[in-house]
């Protein structure tokens, strides 16, 4: 398998939700950057467990170990490894998942890939838990984007049919993106939080699950970043944000509602304002052949509902090749999407930081 992604920063990402330690290699950082660790701390806690009743109870502080590359408060230019030792794992609870498979997990595929030789606990590689070393990466990246000037931020656009605003993809402001970082979660109408939160609350006491969609901007990246084809910003992105677990859909800008429009409703017509080249409209998310227009990056990512219910479901046993009943005990977030802000954010930012670093 590969575990390794990037060209100018490249990424090792490494561990098992229930070993001892999982972690990250992050090598192409420039030298000489002073972290700011509690930046870092602080987006660490916004993905990590066990801070909500809409999440699942598994404690874990994420608490960062750097091992290398990283010296008197400032990187060194040498690959910098960072681990985040496992502390609660509830590995019993997995015992007869090595042979009943788990529908819409990564049970039955992950057993034919690696031939029964992957770890099963928690979901082992698979697991969202791997998720936590990319944030530390990704919090690294916004470090040096925002020295930049270029800001990422997010909001819930919507959990299961319930939907909140959307971004206002000419017009956004710095200001209502740093006010939703700020936000355990984040959406822009209040009145769409609370149903969004009764949903949640509904849906785990009914055992089951749902999923929702997380919309991203980027603002302040100037034009000319990424290229055409199997370089554009586009697909950088989209390989890192399909690289999260449970997500199922990336759209740019109207995304597939573009379809419905005809070209002159669709077309970003452009104007000049202050000497700069703007659009009226923003429908294709501010990339244009691949490449940044200028205009606030938007995008759209769809997570499906959390595969792990405690309800009874058919499936079956591998070792026996016999359908059974599977009722999965453990601890799962009812909905993942809160906890996944953070991550789509972590992705978007090392995507980016990526390819500003071809315009060096």
């Amino acid at each position: 398998m590969s575990g390794v992604w990037g060209k100018n920063i490249k990424l090792s990402i490494f561990g098992e939700s229930h070993g001892n330690a999982i972690g990250i290699t992050i090598d192409g950082l420039p030298s000489g950057v002073e972290l700011d660790i509690d930046f870092i701390k602080s987006e660490m806690k916004r993905r990590a467990p066990g801070n909500s009743a809409l999440s699942t109870p598994r404690k874990e502080g994420d608490v960062f170990e750097i091992l290398s590359g990283y010296y008197d408060g400032k990187t060194t230019g040498t690959p910098l490894c960072s681990i985040i030792r496992n502390s609660d794992q509830h590995s019993k609870d997995y015992e007869n998942l090595k042979v009943m498979i788990r529908p819409s997990h990564a049970d039955y595929t992950g057993n034919i890939k690696y031939k029964g030789f992957n770890d099963h606990r928690g979901g082992g590689h698979f697991s969202g838990r791997i998720t936590a070393p990319l944030v530390f990466a990704g919090a690294i990246a916004k470090q040096l984007l925002k020295e930049k000037g270029i800001i990422i931020g997010s909001h819930i656009k919507s959990i299961h049919n319930i939907k909140d605003e959307v971004f206002d993809k000419v017009n956004l402001k710095e200001e209502l993106l740093n006010n939703l970082l700020k936000e355990d979660f984040p959406v822009i109408n209040k009145v769409a939080l609370n149903d969004m939160v009764n949903k949640i609350l509904t849906v785990k006491k009914e055992l089951n699950s749902v999923g929702g969609v997380i919309e991203t901007a980027v603002l302040n990246l100037p034009a000319g970043i990424g290229s055409p084809f199997f370089d554009s910003l586009e697909s950088h992105l989209s390989h890192l944000l399909f690289s999260i677990p449970a997500v199922k859909g990336v759209q740019f800008g109207e995304g597939f509602a573009i379809t419905e429009m005809t070209g002159a409703e669709a077309n970003d017509e452009y104007y000049m304002e202050d000497n700069k080249v703007k659009t009226r409209t923003n429908n294709n998310g501010g990339i244009l052949g691949g490449i940044t227009s200028g205009m606030p990056v938007v995008f759209s990512t769809a997570f499906k509902p959390t595969a792990s219910i405690a309800r009874s479901q058919n499936t079956i046993d591998i070792e026996k090749l016999q359908d059974i009943k599977l009722e999965i005990k453990g601890r799962h977030d009812p909905c993942i999407v809160p906890r996944a802000v953070p991550v789509v954010e972590a992705a978007a930012a090392l995507a980016i930081l990526d390819l500003l670093y071809d315009n060096k």
